[in-house]
């Protein structure tokens, strides 16, 4: 058997070598991304495995059913980059990896609110001008705040997890109520917390239900103390309003490791040109975090991405059915 990898990382090549010396499948790595140019590599193989978050052309779909191919594992939870209507159309299963390390992106996201918070990006802005005082940036502590989880999956129930321990108060909006959850977090909905919420972080996928939940209707929901964290996709926040939304101090401070037009320069170095505005006028507000979607980035989490990834690529082309395969 013969898999496919594309857009490989360099650090995750060490685990795909455990994985094919465990397992005696081969596996070939190429830096490139799966698009209408590369599909065609996939000639020969049994099986392709990817990461991206750039939608799939058409082609693709067509291509890799002709030769032979009957899947498509995304090596990451976001599945939005696929068509499922042309997966089916070309007997394509699609499989993800919802849960390669919650923890990495809980943290990640915790991370990030802390340094809201504590309005570090305040004091690096008067430091990088000589200016030491602490006027004006008193701070408080998370065990006093109120912390939304607008979902609470694998990921968002890992953040619950970890505010809790913290002493925070956790609520969280999500259609399935976990019940090994409730030590945690107690469920609500969305209006109201947005109304209670000092942190609202977000951990939902992205769909026709979600795509620009957070507008400037959402923004004015929310506290004008409160701070945005995003740690899912792009699409579900609309960047132009939340700049609105910052600049009219409506909130307090965001934190964004994903941004809706991420797919021009995120994970690659990146030309003047390429850089959107939004991007340039976010990055330069003190109380915003911008990170290049990198929460995942752990070795746990790299680790668990690539076998599990290419445990169902396996199980596909064996006819047996994946762990992980996603029904839309």
């Amino acid at each position: 058997m013969k898999i496919l990898m594309y857009a490989v990382l360099e650090p995750e090549k060490k685990y795909i070598q455990e994985w094919s010396a465990k397992t005696g499948v081969e596996v070939k790595c190429v830096a490139e991304r799966l698009d209408a140019n590369t599909v065609e590599w996939a000639k020969g193989f049994d099986g392709i495995d990817f990461q991206q978050t750039q939608p799939l052309e058409p082609v693709v779909y067509q291509k890799l059913h002709e030769y032979g191919i009957k899947q498509l594992t995304a090596r990451m939870v976001g599945y939005d980059m696929i068509d499922f209507d042309l997966a089916k159309k070309y007997d394509l299963t699609v499989t993800n990896v919802p849960a390669y390390s919650p923890r990495a992106i809980a943290e990640m996201g915790l991370t990030q609110a802390l340094r809201l918070v504590r309005k570090l990006g305040y004091y690096d802005q008067r430091m990088d001008k000589l200016d030491f005082r602490w006027a004006g940036l008193e701070s408080t502590e998370i065990y006093n705040l109120t912390v939304g989880i607008i979902g609470a999956g694998h990921i968002g129930g890992a953040t619950a997890q970890l505010y809790s321990a913290l002493g925070a108060k956790v609520i969280a909006v999500d259609p399935i109520h976990r019940v090994e959850l409730n030590p945690y977090l107690e469920y609500t909905d969305l209006d109201t917390l947005l109304q209670m919420a000092d942190i609202v972080t977000i951990h939902t996928p992205l769909n026709e239900s979600t795509a620009n939940l957070f507008n400037s209707a959402t923004f004015k929901k929310m506290k004008k103390t409160a701070y945005l964290i995003n740690m899912a996709r792009g699409g579900i926040v609309n960047a132009a309003d939340l700049i609105a939304a910052l600049q009219n101090q409506e909130i307090a401070g965001a934190a964004l490791d994903t941004l809706a037009d991420e797919g021009q320069f995120f994970e690659k170095q990146a030309t003047p040109e390429e850089i959107p505005e939004d991007y340039k006028t976010l990055r330069a507000m003190p109380n915003v975090l911008i990170s290049p979607h990198s929460a995942f980035y752990t070795d746990t989490a790299m680790k668990n991405m690539v076998a599990m990834g290419l445990d169902d690529v396996v199980a596909i082309v064996n006819g047996k059915r994946p762990q992980f395969e996603v029904y839309k």
